[in-house]
């Protein structure tokens, strides 16, 4: 199967500063298929970030067009787009995000709940999928109980618990030492080619980014491939 589940065509964002226009992504185009995995490289301030907001519908583009699964993001109300993003994408940040006052078994259930499945369904499948990260014997404990590296991987079984199309991940082992990140990475993969499920990763690493199958560069606001 080698549907497109994110299409991205002359995508660009100019924000307001002052009385100056800062023109941050100019006429990007991407497209990833399922089970695809691509890197985004770039300096810092490159708009690597920026671009991957929009991807997930967590801002607008000044001009340009995205489609997750064949729909278009900008034609959604603010309540569509909060489903499609629950149905559809996983989100993995560089700093994990969990609710402190949940613990890993909860935080993973989360975004089961806010589709309204079953608390017996959600229970079930966080389980599983903290099985699949190393995790259940800390199923009861709170983030501040965890580790950085155990609190990635309940980030990371979060993102994927929903078996969504396209995990979008921002600097996901920012954070780790240099094992923990390694291992990250390859439970990443391995989730990603177990479930075909996309993964775009915006990276600093470079070994990071040469184990995907895409690289791509973000240089002065433009998207090229590595060649």
């Amino acid at each position: 199967m080698n549907d497109v589940v994110l299409s991205v065509s002359e995508l660009s964002k100019t924000y307001a500063q002052a009385d100056l226009s800062v023109e941050v992504l100019k006429k990007i185009n991407l497209s990833v298929k399922s089970g695809e995995t691509h890197a985004i490289i770039g300096v810092s301030g490159a708009g690597k970030s920026t671009l991957l907001h929009l991807l997930g519908g967590l801002d607008q583009a000044s001009s340009g067009h995205i489609e997750v699964m064949g729909q278009a993001l900008d034609q959604l109300s603010e309540r569509k787009l909060g489903q499609l993003r629950n149905q559809y994408l996983g989100f993995i940040y560089q700093f994990h995000h969990l609710l402190q006052e949940f613990d890993a078994l909860e935080n993973i259930m989360m975004p089961l709940m806010i589709r309204r499945s079953s608390r017996a369904e959600a229970t079930e499948r966080a389980m599983s999928m903290l099985s699949q990260v190393g995790l259940e014997h800390r199923a009861k404990h709170k983030p501040g109980e965890l580790s950085g590296g155990e609190r990635q991987r309940v980030a990371l079984a979060r993102a994927l618990v929903t078996s969504p199309a396209c995990v979008l991940a921002d600097e996901p082992t920012g954070n780790l030492d240099e094992k923990t990140a390694e291992s990250m990475m390859e439970l990443m993969v391995q989730l990603n080619q177990s479930q075909d499920t996309a993964l775009v990763i915006v990276t600093h690493d470079l070994s990071i980014a040469s184990s995907m199958q895409f690289q791509w560069e973000m240089h002065d606001g433009e998207l090229n491939a590595v060649p």
